[in-house]
């Protein structure tokens, strides 16, 4: 999956959703949406990071020698 592209847009936004959603109704604190907003960007982010991770040894011509 590219970084950034349709698909990883389209994916982090069903994310950013789902988690906001949970973290909004689920809590009874009065700075719920706050909290629901960092918890949701934060996913998204942990998102990004791990394709980007993903993505980076995906056309990798060298891998590393006696890989046992």
């Amino acid at each position: 999956m590219k970084l950034f592209g349709k698909n990883h847009i389209i994916i982090s936004v069903i994310t950013f959703v789902i988690l906001f959603s949970m973290n909004y109704i689920g809590n009874d604190q009065p700075d719920k949406m706050e909290r629901a907003l960092m918890t949701a960007f934060a996913g998204v982010i942990g998102l990004s990071i791990g394709l980007f991770i993903l993505n980076k040894g995906k056309n990798d011509n060298k891998p590393p020698q006696n890989f046992d």
